[in-house]
């Protein structure tokens, strides 16, 4: 809680110092703003608080959580180097209020108490979203993914106000544990016998479905390609970590604290769900041209690998969740890292080249950033001796753990898909060290290259020695 405040308040202390006329001040103070939030995050270990008459709940997993959204929050600010670049157009001061404000969005959705929170919390963030989605207003992509998001999203957050109403009218309560208690009482009494039983039904599928679009799972993943593509790649990195994490967070706390008693109405259907997330996602990556239009693929078949472990319901299901959500911000902040600098070097009349051509090449004179590149693609596939790759063992092992034989089916399907993407994540590889290139070496700043540096430790380091971070999870 000490963390959202403090954000806040860092938030419009940014807006203030962007009347100051060095804007090279801003990305370091940005970082500090973030370092600290973290520090307060850190202080509440160990200790359960609720927070705003009950509403906010800090304990262990949402610290874990928080702290997740705070590294790879730390991570987008350190490779933002390209906010002040042009003086008349960009506006860095408020992209990193914006930033920081959203991060505070983010945060509610991981230690809500109250569905007013949860509802409170995905408004702050998707419209921080809006605004910096369409920040490139030179660019009609930008502004097209902008009003996209925009619609579809006030959409889904419409659906999902509706379907917080009815629970509301079912169980007469926003607290998530008095409607877990409701729905529980309902169910021993037979839920279909009560009148207010289909009312409750419809009100966990209209919020099921507000979510799912929130973390790009099928069928409704529509708006993530474009939007992802459209948006400036920093605020895409950005997206499809912090955003995405917060989603996943929210959907687990919520099904797994308000609705494990209606097991049947939400799991048999997130069956399916996974399945087609996780086959339209890697199934149509293999034919983009575009790197960063893949990594938006990409993107979506993660969603259907983290919903895997939170329908197997396992004892070590909160560390499943955190240690893959971690794995695969710290690779995917990686690969933007990359394909900002490479895009921007291989302009095409003014406008970034962030297809697989692009990288056609990099290795010859830009060593450090292919094997950066190399790194991040193999954890992304689940090769060994990467962080993505116990990610994804960890995922399978809940799979596989539950007694369910329609678990060894999706464990079956899943891995199927793994292979999968093991060809279109190799495509980048193949392009920076077998293809021929007129790439020249690329100058990096020193916190840019630390960034990468640590991504790439990190990312190593937890493939080999994962119980580092487990064991806290």
């Amino acid at each position: 809680m000490n963390a959202i405040i403090a954000l806040s308040l860092f938030g419009i202390t940014n807006l203030f110092l962007g009347f100051l006329n060095n804007r090279k001040i801003l990305l370091p103070a940005t970082l500090l703003f973030v370092l600290i939030a973290f520090g307060l995050n850190l202080a509440d270990w160990n200790h359960e608080y609720y927070w705003f008459h009950n509403m906010l709940k800090t304990n262990n997993l949402s610290i874990n959580f928080t702290s997740i959204i705070l590294v790879a929050t730390a991570l987008v600010v350190a490779i933002s180097r390209g906010f002040g670049n042009d003086e008349e157009h960009t506006h860095p001061a408020e992209y990193y209020g914006i930033l920081l404000f959203s991060v505070v969005g983010a945060i509610m959705m991981v230690t809500f108490q109250s569905l007013f929170m949860l509802f409170v919390g995905i408004e702050i963030l998707s419209v921080a979203m809006y605004v910096l989605t369409g920040s490139d207003k030179r660019n009609l992509r930008s502004n097209e993914a902008a009003l996209k998001y925009f619609l579809m999203g006030s959409f889904a957050t419409g659906i999902m106000l509706f379907g917080i109403a009815l629970v509301y009218g079912a169980t007469g309560s926003f607290d998530i544990n008095g409607i877990g208690n409701m729905v529980n009482q309902a169910k021993l009494q037979d839920i279909m016998l009560n009148p207010y039983g289909p009312i409750l039904y419809g009100g966990i599928t209209l919020i099921f479905v507000g979510l799912l679009f929130k973390i790009s799972a099928a069928p409704f993943h529509f708006w993530t390609p474009d939007v992802y593509d459209g948006a400036p790649s920093i605020f895409t990195a950005f997206m499809s970590t912090v955003v995405k994490t917060a989603g996943v967070a929210a959907t687990y706390r919520l099904l797994s604290i308000s609705f494990p008693a209606v097991y049947g109405l939400w799991g048999n259907p997130l069956v399916y769900i996974t399945c087609l997330t996780l086959f339209i996602g890697n199934i149509t990556a293999v034919y983009q041209q575009s790197f960063k239009r893949m990594l938006a693929y990409s993107s979506i078949s993660h969603a259907g690998y983290l919903l895997i472990t939170v329908l197997a319901k396992t004892p070590t299901t909160n560390s499943s969740i955190l240690f893959y959500s971690l794995a695969y911000s710290i690779a995917t902040i990686s690969a933007f890292a990359v394909l900002m600098v490479v895009s921007e070097a291989q302009s095409k009349s003014g406008k970034p080249d962030e297809t697989f051509t692009a990288l056609n090449g990099l290795a010859k004179n830009n060593p450090f950033l292919a094997f950066v590149l190399t790194v991040s693609m193999l954890s992304l596939a689940g090769i060994p001796l990467t962080a993505g790759f116990f990610g994804k063992f960890f995922i399978f092992a809940d799979a596989f753990s539950n007694v369910s034989s329609l678990f060894k089916t999706i464990a079956v399907v899943a891995i199927l898909m793994s292979t999968v993407g093991i060809y279109y994540y190799f495509k980048p590889i193949i392009a920076a060290y077998l293809k021929k290139g007129d790439l020249e070496k690329i100058e990096l700043s020193p916190i840019y290259k630390l960034t990468l540096i640590i991504t790439t430790a990190l990312t190593i380091l937890l493939g080999i020695a994962p119980d580092l971070v487990k064991n806290i999870f």
